[in-house]
């Protein structure tokens, strides 16, 4: 009797140890497959965020504002600060040229195609031109190419480039344009910004000498003879993305 207590207590010495063993193997392999399951959980989710990520869009202008803009030409170092009068609500745009000790110029664009460049001071003159297409429309950069970000005039920018023409710099924080360079070494800065500015409707007038009969012989009235970008963007784009 007393032998096969001995062995009994012998035999259960033996076996707890193993039960031990298998318990403790079973809640490591159970962490291991927590811990397995978590990382495949965290790549998924990794993998969804990649596969829904989107670029930023560009925002679209603001039907009505007014923004002061000063122009570099890098190939010949002329400089001029421009007052730009956008206005999509009544159809037209009106940039204020003032060329650096030189002439102001007023250039008129309206919707149905037609620009007038014309001075107030000084020697009178007037320019008349046709397009084929209106004034930008707000959303003029839908379809814009996203390249990433970069630091610009002390902003971070979103940078977007658009028909191999333009490339577009807005800040990241307030979306507001920052700059833009046209592909003809043309550098804008962005000074001023006023959402809803609307310019008195007298300021838009033409003078009367842009439609005198004898002034218009001297009047260009081919579309792609001037060098201004802002009017070569507008002829240089499909139709369709030019007007509405």
């Amino acid at each position: 009797m007393d032998n096969r207590l001995h062995s009994g207590k012998k035999m259960a010495s033996l076996v707890r140890p193993t039960e031990k063993c298998a318990a403790k193997n079973l809640i490591i392999m159970t962490m291991m497959m927590t811990t397995m399951m978590m990382r495949v959980s965290s790549t998924s989710i990794v993998i969804s965020n990649k596969n829904t990520h989107k670029s930023p869009q560009p925002k679209a202008w603001p039907e009505q504002f007014h923004s002061v803009l000063v122009q570099n030409n890098t190939k010949t170092s002329e400089l001029q600060v421009i007052n730009l009068w956008y206005d999509w609500i009544n159809g037209r745009n009106l940039n204020l040229i003032q060329h650096q000790l030189r002439k102001l110029l007023y250039d008129v664009e309206y919707d149905n195609g037609t620009s007038y460049y014309f001075t107030l001071n000084g020697v009178k003159e007037c320019k008349t031109l046709h397009f084929d297409v209106g004034i930008l429309r707000p959303n003029w950069l839908d379809g814009a190419t996203y390249l990433g970000q970069q630091h610009v005039d002390g902003f971070l920018c979103n940078v977007w480039e658009k028909v191999d023409f333009i490339w577009y710099y807005e800040d990241v924080l307030t979306q507001r344009p920052v700059q833009w360079i046209f592909y003809t070494g043309r550098v804008v800065h962005v000074v001023t910004f006023e959402v809803g500015a609307v310019l008195e409707d007298s300021k838009w007038q033409a003078p009367v000498y842009c439609f005198n009969k004898e002034e218009k012989k001297g009047h260009q009235t081919v579309a792609r003879s001037v060098e201004d970008p802002q009017q070569l963007l507008r002829n240089s784009m499909p139709l369709s993305l030019a007007v509405v």
